[in-house]
């Protein structure tokens, strides 16, 4: 009798980095070609867990080296047992759990939301990442939302045509300190939209559809001046966050010899360094790739290191806290050797363990991007704030959920000064209020 894995096949989507366009992860889908084996796991949290068990192992397949994102039921979670299988082929396949995201999906009613906060704490304590699946089209109390503290939260792409509800959980993400993505995006306009309301993520059909093999490329519309406001640091680090920008890191055990990180870099052409990490998976040591293949390359140099620890090789990571700005990544590199400006800079969770990497030439670009934006924003007599640039500002406090003030500056008897001097009179005395003003 065919057992119920012989009709079950995986399909990969990415997720995909809005602001750089970078895939940031693979998602496993299971695509059974028979049956109904879904619907029994659902039921099932043993059956659940060996499918997402079966998910790691398909992907191990792919050989992708990109982090990973499995679906799992809230009832399995809040069966503390009912995962095993899953530990134990992440452990088989050579992967760290903190490279592997549970996408916590619905149902959610009639689940014990305490044995699902313990399973939810259980699996973050072995390093594993938690997302919250389906929101806003799904059936997760917003109170269960809050306790689980996922580290990202994807809303379902019909929300987007609701403004307020998306801005409400851009608002939600940053008190949890989450990522927010948008999965089925299917049209430009919702990218778009995703990328206004401040979305870092996406996923659908717009990107890549899901394929059996992980996709290498991925479509992202260009969207001019999409940049996030930027304020130069004047003593406070404003600034779009360093998570909008945030890459995959290529991982390593600490003890890794240099010729598994030469055929790490070899086989991967994209990835710019390796970070060592320890059994928790804090980086200890950074590995740039042109430095460290350059080292190799040299006259007995593959005879020398190749065998022995890639430390040896390596430099002292460079970290910033995951709710660190673009500025204050460029205050980091700045200050270090000049050797290493164009090092990938780790980012790093509350627990020092690594989320990923950001590479310079992205803050780069986007905070240029910003300035552009700014720049065009400004009053052509004034060189201040035009009502565009403030219009803007205000939506991205309002969708901050954060407290501010505004206050207009009226000129009196201004008109009397454009209809008896004249209009250049006019734009000589709006100069001098504009130098006054930036002069206080």
């Amino acid at each position: 009798m065919p057992a119920w894995s012989d009709s079950l096949r995986f399909a990969f989507q990415p997720v995909v980095n809005l602001s750089t366009g970078a895939i940031v992860a693979q998602e496993i889908l299971a695509r059974p070609e028979s049956g109904d084996v879904l619907a029994e796991a659902r039921r099932d949290p043993e059956l659940d867990g060996s499918v997402a068990a079966f998910a790691v192992r398909a992907a191990a397949r792919q050989e992708t080296l990109l982090p990973l994102h499995v679906n799992v039921f809230a009832a399995t979670v809040a069966d503390l047992g009912g995962l095993a299988a899953l530990r134990d082929a992440v452990h088989r396949a050579g992967r760290l759990p903190w490279e592997v995201t549970v996408d916590l999906g619905p149902p959610f009613t009639h689940v014990p939301q305490r044995a699902l906060l313990e399973g939810v704490a259980a699996l973050r304590g072995e390093g594993f990442r938690i997302c919250a699946d389906g929101v806003g089209d799904g059936d997760v109390p917003l109170r269960l939302l809050v306790d689980l503290a996922p580290e990202l939260i994807k809303l379902d792409a019909s929300l987007l045509s609701r403004t307020a509800g998306v801005h409400a959980m851009r608002a939600l993400a940053e008190q949890l300190g989450a990522l927010l993505g948008v999965e089925g995006v299917e049209t430009e306009r919702q990218h778009a939209a995703a990328l206004a309301a401040g979305a870092q993520l996406g996923q659908g059909q717009l990107f890549a559809p899901p394929s059996r093999r992980p996709a290498a490329d991925v479509y992202v519309p260009v969207i001019e001046a999409a940049g996030t406001a930027a304020t130069a640091p004047d003593g406070a680090h404003d600034g779009p966050p360093v998570r909008q920008f945030v890459r995959p890191a290529a991982l390593l055990p600490a003890a890794a010899s240099a010729g598994r990180v030469r055929g790490l870099l070899t086989g991967a052409p994209d990835v710019s360094g390796v970070l060592l990490v320890d059994t928790r998976g804090v980086p200890v040591r950074a590995v740039d790739r042109d430095r460290f293949l350059l080292s190799l390359s040299g006259r007995y140099g593959h005879a020398l290191y190749a065998d022995r620890p890639a430390a040896r090789l390596a430099d002292e990571p460079r970290t910033v806290g995951v709710d660190a700005t673009a500025w204050e990544v460029l205050d980091l590199l700045a200050d270090g050797e000049r050797s290493r400006t164009g090092d990938d800079v780790a980012v790093v969770d509350g627990e020092g363990r690594c989320v990923g990497v950001v590479r310079l030439a992205d803050l780069v670009r986007a905070l240029a991007e910003s300035r552009v934006e700014e720049a065009a924003g400004l009053n052509p007599l004034t060189r201040l704030p035009g009502s565009d640039a403030i219009t803007a500002e205000v939506d991205r406090w309002i969708a901050r959920g954060r407290h501010f003030a505004l206050s207009w500056l009226d000129v009196d008897g201004f008109k009397q000064v454009n209809d008896g001097a004249g209009f250049a009179a006019g734009d000589a005395l709006i100069r001098e209020v504009g130098a006054a003003l930036q002069g206080v």
